[in-house]
């Protein structure tokens, strides 16, 4: 059963949903802090630490291929294999924080942090 099981359905599209998680992705491994709205947030939360898992403890080249074709950056998969994957080496699990920052002029859309810790 998917009860509860709410996949992070940001736009109407398919495509434009996939490309709109990969940006925000690689911002967040390249600036390591940037500043959106809180569905966004959670919606790209797994999707990194689950990038930053393959860097960690797959073997090199697989790895590579795995992160380039989800990133398609080279930028963001260089300073995941070579900043990140050292940085956390020790760690299990918890690479990312979100802190809540107010609510957006405008539309009143909550914003928050998004950082790696």
């Amino acid at each position: 059963m998917r009860h509860k099981k709410d996949s992070g359905k940001l736009v109407a599209d398919k495509g434009h949903n996939t490309a709109l998680l990969r940006n925000l992705a690689m911002s967040v491994i390249i600036y390591e802090k940037i500043k959106t709205t809180e569905k966004k947030a959670q919606t790209v939360k797994p999707f990194v630490e689950r990038l930053i898992n393959i860097a960690k403890k797959k073997e090199k080249r697989e790895a590579i291929r795995q992160i380039e074709s989800l990133l398609q950056h080279k930028n963001s998969s260089r300073k995941l294999f070579e900043v990140l994957a050292d940085k956390y080496k020790d760690k299990e699990g918890g690479y990312v924080r979100i802190t809540k920052l107010g609510y957006r002029s405008g539309d009143n859309a909550p914003v928050v942090q998004i950082e790696l810790v």
